[in-house]
């Protein structure tokens, strides 16, 4: 029998792009710095974390019209949020380094 790949389960299914844009407003609490260090809107931004809060059934943020906390959920996020980005900068970097040559056939 072929091997088959299993559905994600929701978790599996966070991209990484969620998870720089949630250390970013982490990092700076404000939504506005986040979003010009991202070079995306503020609004594009906002949509992003809540469909991470989303996928991940937590709130991350707790926002109001001047400040932006990290909830209990969001500080027990992060820490594990930059360890994969990490893992994941680290992963991409050894598969490029793995056959440097063959990266001129790239489209």
């Amino acid at each position: 029998m072929p091997w088959r790949n299993p559905s994600p389960s929701d978790d599996e299914k966070v991209d990484l792009r969620r998870l720089r844009y949630f250390v970013l407003v982490a990092e700076e609490r404000s939504f506005s710095r986040a979003a010009r260090r991202a070079s995306i809107s503020q609004q594009a931004l906002s949509n992003q974390v809540k469909s991470l809060e989303r996928e991940i059934d937590c709130v991350l943020f707790f926002r109001t019209t001047r400040q932006v906390e990290l909830s209990p959920a969001g500080r027990a996020l992060l820490p594990k949020a930059r360890a994969s980005l990490a893992a994941a900068a680290e992963a991409f970097a050894s598969a490029r380094a793995a056959e440097p040559e063959l990266r001129y056939l790239l489209p």
